[in-house]
């Protein structure tokens, strides 16, 4: 999934008494014709105080790290409500802006079905290593990687990793991370006709409501899935959204774990879903995303799946089970991946 940038504005503070001796004292005065005093003699009328300037209102500011210099502090808007969910842009709602990051994303990843009559399984790959987003160095399997490098500072890493240990109902079966919006779901605070689920999330005090559409063939997906794997909810948006959608879409209990924006690694203006955060073998692990930046640090790991909106034809999960049905006899990820990606 790509995600959203808001800017951020510097602190608009009070002007402190400008130039000049300016300010809410000065006095001005009106002149009148012929060099500057009023018709009717005497001296002209008297200098009257000009109106104070109302006080600008004060905006909310939060001190972040790696700011401008000096400290100074950097205002944060407050949170909107597209905010609180990572999506790649939909091009029906958003037509006419310049191609960006999502769109490039959205190029890379090739539909399942335009690809049928050549191979299901080849469609999967895509140009992600053109993707304008470095990953850092990757480190072994097993041990925790070093401190990436911020926006602005280092990312600490997790005193522990981010999963509990394996269940004994999941031992020996490979794990799939599996992002959620546009891959299982697509969400919109439009009041949608064909809604599948309406939730309400807080904002500023302030319930919104949000409707959210299944993927054809989810239920059939996720079904599947768990009963292969152990799976994994990693999505880059908010758990205040995230996680009632995901009460409501996994019926069954697929997700072992969920895991928010909170457990991204921000990396370069992405949130990037590390991997060997985990706690798992990496040659066991699967990502399902649609967005190629989520992944930049493991794309030999990913699976790319296309970005989904409201195409209620789309039967990519469903093209998708034979092919996990074949990975999860695997022995490790890679063999299977790379075969198909040197195709």
């Amino acid at each position: 999934m790509v995600t959203r940038r808001r800017s951020l504005q510097p602190s608009g503070g009070g002007g402190g008494g400008g130039s000049g001796g300016a300010g809410p004292g000065r006095l001005s005065q009106r002149a009148g014709p012929g060099g500057g005093r009023a018709p009717g003699g005497g001296g002209g009328e008297r200098p009257r105080p000009a109106a104070p300037r109302a006080p600008r209102a004060a905006r909310p500011c939060a001190w972040l790290p790696g700011g401008r210099a000096g400290g100074l502090p950097l205002c944060r808007a407050p949170m909107d409500g597209p905010a609180i969910i990572t999506q790649v842009t939909n091009p029906k709602e958003d037509e006419g802006r310049a191609p960006g990051a999502s769109e490039k994303a959205s190029q890379c990843n090739v539909s399942l079905k335009k690809q049928r009559s050549r191979s299901i399984l080849s469609s999967f790959f895509c140009c992600f290593r053109d993707y304008n987003v470095d990953a850092p160095p990757g480190s072994s399997p097993g041990v925790l990687p070093p401190l990436v490098e911020e926006n602005g500072g280092l990312q600490k890493p997790p005193a522990k990793y981010l999963l509990p240990e394996v269940t004994v109902l999941d031992y020996g079966k490979k794990c799939v991370v599996i992002d959620l919006d546009e891959t299982l779901v697509h969400s919109s605070f439009k009041p949608i006709s064909n809604a599948d689920f309406i939730v309400p999330v807080e904002i500023d005090g302030t319930i919104h409501q949000v409707y959210v559409l299944k993927r054809p063939h989810v239920d059939e997906f996720l079904q599947r899935m768990g009963q292969l794997f152990e799976c994994v909810l990693f999505t880059a948006s908010l758990a205040k959204y995230a996680d009632p959608v995901a009460d409501l879409l996994d019926r069954w209990g697929v997700f072992r774990a969920r895991l928010f924006r909170e457990s991204c690694v921000f990396h370069r203006g992405n949130y990037v879903k590390d991997l060997s955060r985990l706690g798992r073998e990496l040659s066991k692990v699967i990502i399902v995303d649609n967005s190629p930046a989520s992944y930049i640090f493991h794309p030999e790991n990913a699976v790319p799946v296309q970005s989904w909106f409201d195409d209620m034809t789309d039967t990519e999960l469903l093209d998708l089970i034979p092919f996990f049905e074949g990975l999860s006899q695997e022995d490790d990820v890679y063999s299977m991946l790379h075969r198909l990606c040197s195709r």
